[in-house]
């Protein structure tokens, strides 16, 4: 009789590497390794080799990059969405395009369970399993970090582990950065990250971005084209979403720009801190607010600060795929159809700088806006706008002012 699969969330690390013995020992099941490519770049060199040395019967390696730039990450910044005014989301919308793959794999293969190594204590456990069970309400999820039958504690437990099922993989007990990198940022925690009062030690840690003291000491120019907020060309060569953000990593790295550190809110209720670069992503972001600030209205633009926050949290806390996500993606859609357009910045130090916004759809005008009085506008009508406008606040002057003189008469 055949064994049952599992899918499991496959990266090539120490954790994944020790979860096939572990799952095939603990469960019986025949183990599909599974690696999405989300830009992992060198990460996933010489994977099918090491998941077959592991016991893995087969190997995954689904390139999808393409469906995270256009339907993951750019909705995203179509809604402004930036968790606790910092975080660009890069490891948060990578989780539910990588579940989607897992449970596509998981009914090609007939497989019953998906598994994946995120601690109990991060937020990948949340965006994983619940993007799962939205998509795929009858698989099995094997969270091995809260499984009973999961006794390794550390490192050198892992190691062990692998040695004595035959696994002699370069893997040592040695500790470094946790780091989760994609097609849009590097995240990074541990070592002297872990305690707030350090300074992080940027020579060692920065991965995409140049440390600001090495920067060039010139600032560099660059064009982004929108159409309907998607960007299509960047200094007038067109490209798809993905190479976009590949080309601004490299210019925005260059220039120090988009380095975060910040002491986050997990969903399971304790406080991280990480850096994150995140260079390409966010001169889009800047680029993108610049050209919404030219052509939506000004109830418009309040509104979406509120979706931003909203579509953000949502992101975070695992909830891609729920109705309230993708009705704010709706509304983002509708408000980003006139956000067409240039934008001109400069990149000088780890700063974005404005250079000039151009858009057919733009509602500025500069005859409305300039000190001379025109035909659509004159200054004498403001008169009556602000008497209508301040009438409340008047009113409650007036009403307290008798007030007072009240209650200094009834004290006499």
């Amino acid at each position: 009789m055949a064994k049952e699969k599992v899918v499991l969330a496959y990266s090539g690390g120490l954790d994944t590497t020790c979860i096939i013995p572990w799952l095939k020992e603990n469960y019986g099941y025949d183990v599909i390794c599974a690696c999405i490519d989300v830009g992992q770049g060198k990460e996933l060199d010489g994977l099918e080799e090491r998941a077959k040395l592991s016991g893995a019967t087969k190997l995954y390696i689904e390139d999808v990059n393409d469906d995270f730039a256009e339907n993951y990450i750019m909705p995203t910044i179509k809604a402004d969405a930036v968790y606790e005014h910092k975080y660009l989301l890069g490891t948060s919308f990578a989780r539910p395009v990588i579940s989607k793959k897992l449970v596509e794999i998981a009914r090609k293969e007939g497989a019953v369970a998906i598994c994946h190594g995120a601690t109990g204590k991060g937020n990948d456990q949340l965006r994983f399993e619940l993007s799962i069970k939205a998509l795929a309400p009858d698989i099995k999820i094997i969270a091995c970090w809260r499984d009973p039958k999961w006794t390794l504690e550390s490192r050198e437990d892992e190691i062990e582990y692998c040695h004595a099922h035959g696994i002699d993989l370069p893997f040592d007990a040695e500790h470094s950065y946790s780091r989760d990198r994609n097609l849009w940022h590097i995240s990074h925690e541990g070592l002297e990250l872990e305690d707030p009062s350090n300074e992080p030690n940027y020579d060692d840690l920065l991965v995409l971005t140049t440390p600001i003291e090495k920067t060039p000491d010139v600032a560099e120019e660059v064009t982004i084209d929108f159409e309907k907020g998607d960007p299509v060309a960047v200094n007038g060569k067109k490209m798809k979403v993905a190479d976009i953000i590949r080309e601004l990593n490299v210019l925005g790295g260059k220039h120090g720009i988009g380095v975060i550190d910040i002491v986050e809110n997990r969903v399971v209720g304790m406080k991280s801190r990480g850096v994150y670069e995140t260079p390409g992503g966010t001169i889009l972001l800047e680029a993108h607010q610049a050209l919404e600030e030219l052509c939506l209205d000004r109830d418009t633009i309040d509104f979406q600060r509120y979706i931003g926050v909203k579509f953000a949290d949502l992101c975070y806390e695992g909830k891609w795929f729920c109705t309230l996500r993708e009705a704010l993606q709706a509304f983002v859609e509708k408000t980003n159809e006139r956000v067409t357009g240039t934008v001109k910045l400069k990149l000088y130090k780890g700063n974005i700088i404005k250079a000039g916004t151009t858009s057919d759809y733009s509602l500025y005008s500069q005859s409305l806006a300039s000190f001379t009085t025109g035909d659509l506008y004159d200054h004498k009508d403001a008169s009556g706008f602000i008497t209508l406008f301040g009438l409340p606040l008047k009113v409650r002057a007036m009403m307290d002012i008798e007030r007072e003189k009240k209650e200094k008469s009834e004290s006499k």
